[in-house]
């Protein structure tokens, strides 16, 4: 096993005669994230799972924390992973900041990728003039101070927020289970890359055809950041919003979203 493969724990599954799908997943979670989509691409794809950097199931002395100051570094991460396994083509599901990371790495090599589809997705995170992005400063500050001051009651009070249930909700528990994983400095410098990170002005050299889907209300992401992503991509892209609540829908709300995907994942835009 080479260290790429090592370090994101990567994993290959399924046959692959429609091609490679690499699934991507977003800040707090891991690639268990994806459980409830993998079993219907299974049999028509060979299907990549990995986890990303400083993730609870990665070994925390792999995360350069110079490295993953920026999302580039992330970005450098999954190419390298495709060069691994050889990967000429696939069609890229990215969650979160994944999606935003997979984009970036399509800048450079467009070739890799026939399409993003892009999850819960946002340029940036802090409100700016004539723009939205949900967030002020301060709330983001406190955000962070609540990390370093008390890291596991900080997740037991985000879990629920982000996922948009209760903490016996099996998302919740889920998504609270792979936060507490992650150790608490590498979480919040995750955290302080991803929500303070502004890729707007990368957006028009994206080339790649565009899926962006998004829950009707997401915490982190509001609805409006998915139609500025529409209107400022520099290929073409379209637009679902889902009858769906919080920022891991494929997880809380699988019933609404993997129908969704699957349909983004076999059909391309029609022009």
């Amino acid at each position: 096993m080479g260290i790429v493969e090592e370090a994101h724990n990567l994993r290959v599954v399924g046959e692959g005669k429609r091609g490679v799908i690499v699934l991507a997943h977003g800040f707090g979670t891991d690639q268990s994230v994806w459980k409830h989509l993998v079993p219907h691409l299974v049999a028509d794809y060979r299907v990549v799972l990995f986890d990303t950097m400083g993730a609870g199931p990665t070994n925390p002395d792999y995360f350069d924390f110079a490295r993953y100051a920026t999302l580039e570094g992330y970005a450098l991460d999954l190419l390298a992973i495709l060069q691994e396994l050889g990967v000429q083509s696939c069609i890229y599901v990215g969650h979160s900041v994944s999606a935003v990371i997979g984009a970036i790495a399509s800048i450079s090599r467009p070739d890799l990728f026939t399409k993003l589809v892009l999850l819960s997705a946002s340029p940036r995170y802090l409100n700016d003039v004539d723009y939205y992005g949900g967030f002020e400063q301060d709330e983001l500050d406190e955000l962070f101070e609540a990390m370093q001051s008390n890291y596991k009651a900080w997740c037991s009070g985000f879990a629920p927020l982000c996922v948009g249930g209760d903490m016996e909700s099996v998302a919740v528990q889920e998504f609270s289970r792979t936060l507490f994983n992650i150790r608490p400095d590498i979480a919040l410098s995750v955290a302080q890359t991803i929500f303070q990170s502004d890729v707007r002005s990368l957006l028009p050299l994206v080339s790649v055809p565009c899926h962006i889907v998004q829950s009707t209300k997401d915490l982190a992401v509001p609805v409006v950041v998915s139609e500025y992503l529409h209107k400022h991509l520099g290929g073409d892209s379209i637009v679902e919003v889902m009858p769906s609540e919080g920022h891991l829908p494929q997880l809380s709300s699988p019933d609404i979203v993997i129908p969704v995907l699957l349909r983004h994942i076999q059909h391309d835009i029609a022009v």
